[in-house]
């Protein structure tokens, strides 16, 4: 067979059945984000509810996406991007017939499942496929192209769930699913690691998905019974030990699906922290603006998934370009300043209060959505090509599972931790403010429960009148108020993401 490039056919049906595989996976997180406030009305869900939908997903996909990229080099790419695709069609259509919340989070855990067999799939098969002069040009087209197919996500389901069919966000996977398999079954080749071992790390992951699981468990307990509970010093004491006891098992195993002599290489080890830290803030500051558009200032769920398009093309129109960039002069300064950038982004837009809605967008959130967007333009490529270029060509699919892993788990922790506090940022805001209210005790209990919803929370039914109005607006201001919290956070973690760059990232060269 000839050298597969971007310009002979094989090339083509090759980042063709990645890009579709990879945009039905980012269709529905782009999406899910801008249904949630109609999600969260119609299934009557709480804030920590929207947690656990979201982690259900995160939990499953950032423990099996280990063991899904190992397994692709082992047993074939192709055979195992299929499964996953297969499994997540089916995982989608099951979400999209959910008549409960409960359901929906056991259905998001299936996708999960097969989100971490197809996503690391496509890297896996793009790195092992195209020769290192064209590996940094196929990453980036990859990155663009996947983002534009994607760009439809949020103002597609926007509209939807205006119209009251977020449902319909899930069953969009099945006929992209469809399409990418037909490609995959005719027209690639397979392609595996011959002298791989065909053992799996069973124990591996029993001890990650129990870690993670214990963890969220625990912080987004939190709100719920305080910190004084047992069953929040048992589950994080439990869920932390899980984790220590996965370094263990992977440092002792013959067969470990994290491979520890990776992070030997200190611009693997960077890169790893850096996506931990940089995606952890996108995930929260993604949710918060999002949720604060639409349950705060006024937007209908289109307008919010409109307000993310300048975003959108930043990255459609940077990240090839950066690619090539990167080929010639390395990912360092790229990652530094991306990430920076993205923190400053994350800073301005924390400044935002109360706007008079779609109308003042262009003043106030739309120079935080552009910054960041500039930031995260700059990022993703070099990040990509820092983690896959890192490493030999047989341990592609295990890296892009260890750093798709990594940002996963940085989810989980986010929607966690920062889910935890925002819910106790808005409690404490709202005991605050009832110690100077006239309403009596019982009627102020009934106010502060409404925390947990968050953004819907609703002025109780036996409060009238002019406080009504009142607790209306005392609602709005707590949200603001955890808003403008949440996105400090992500500064921070923005700003430790470029330090993770500065001190890490340095000329790449393979571990063999």
């Amino acid at each position: 067979m000839p050298p597969i490039t971007l310009k002979n056919t094989v090339g083509k049906w090759i980042m063709a059945s990645a890009i579709l595989a990879s945009a039905m996976a980012f269709i529905d997180g782009t999406a899910l984000n801008v249904v949630l406030p109609s999600l969260q009305k119609d299934l009557q869900a709480t804030g920590t509810d929207l947690f656990w939908l979201l982690n259900s997903y995160l939990l499953m996909l950032a423990a099996l996406i280990l063991p899904g990229g190992s397994l692709g080099d082992k047993l074939g790419r192709k055979k195992i991007f299929m499964t996953g695709i297969a499994l997540f069609m089916l995982g989608s259509a099951a979400s999209g017939m959910a008549p409960t919340v409960r359901y929906l989070i056991a259905f998001r855990a299936l996708q999960g499942i097969g989100g971490a067999l197809l996503i690391p799939g496509s890297l896996s098969i793009i790195t092992a496929s195209f020769d290192k002069s064209e590996r940094g040009k196929a990453i980036g087209t990859w990155s663009a192209i996947t983002t534009m197919v994607t760009a439809g996500g949020p103002i597609l389901g926007g509209a939807l769930a205006d119209a009251g069919l977020w449902r319909i966000i899930f069953f969009i996977n099945v006929p992209i699913g469809i399409i990418s398999l037909i490609i995959l079954w005719r027209k690639v080749p397979e392609s595996r690691d011959e002298e791989s071992d065909k053992s799996l790390d069973y124990p591996g992951v029993l001890s990650i998905v129990v870690g993670l699981a214990l963890l969220t468990f625990g912080f987004l307990k939190i709100p719920v019974s305080g910190f004084n509970n047992w069953q929040v010093y048992l589950s994080l004491a439990l869920g932390t030990f899980s984790l220590i006891l996965f370094i263990i098992v992977e440092h002792r195993s013959k067969h470990p699906m994290m491979p520890l002599r990776l992070f030997k290489n200190k611009s693997f080890t960077g890169a790893n922290l850096l996506t931990f830290f940089l995606y952890a803030a996108l995930a929260s500051a993604m949710l918060f603006l999002t949720l604060n558009m639409v349950q705060i200032q006024g937007y209908s769920q289109l307008e919010a998934g409109l307000t993310l398009l300048p975003f959108t093309i930043l990255l459609i129109t940077i990240s090839r370009w950066s690619g090539r960039l990167v080929d010639q002069y390395g990912p360092r300064w790229f990652l530094i300043l991306g990430h920076t950038v993205t923190a400053v982004g994350f800073l301005l837009l924390s400044f935002v209060k109360e706007t008079n809605g779609p109308s003042a967008y262009w003043t106030t959130f739309f120079p935080g959505i552009l910054l960041f967007g500039t930031g995260m333009s700059f990022t993703v490529t070099p990040l990509t090509t820092t983690v896959m270029g890192a490493v030999a060509n047989h341990y592609s699919g295990t890296a892009s599972g260890v750093n798709n892993a990594i940002s996963r788990i940085a989810n989980v922790f986010a929607n966690a931790i920062i889910g935890a506090l925002a819910i106790l940022f808005f409690t404490g805001f709202l005991n605050t403010r009832m110690k100077q209210s006239p309403l009596n005790a019982e009627d102020k209990i009934q106010v502060v429960s409404q925390a947990a919803y968050l953004g819907d929370a609703k002025v109780p039914a036996n409060i009238t009148g002019v406080n009504k109005i009142k607790i209306a607006r005392v609602y709005k201001e707590g949200f603001i108020n955890v808003y403008v919290n949440v996105m400090r956070i992500c500064a921070a973690l923005g700003a430790l993401s470029a330090l993770m760059a500065f001190l890490f990232i340095k000329n790449i060269k393979a571990v063999e």
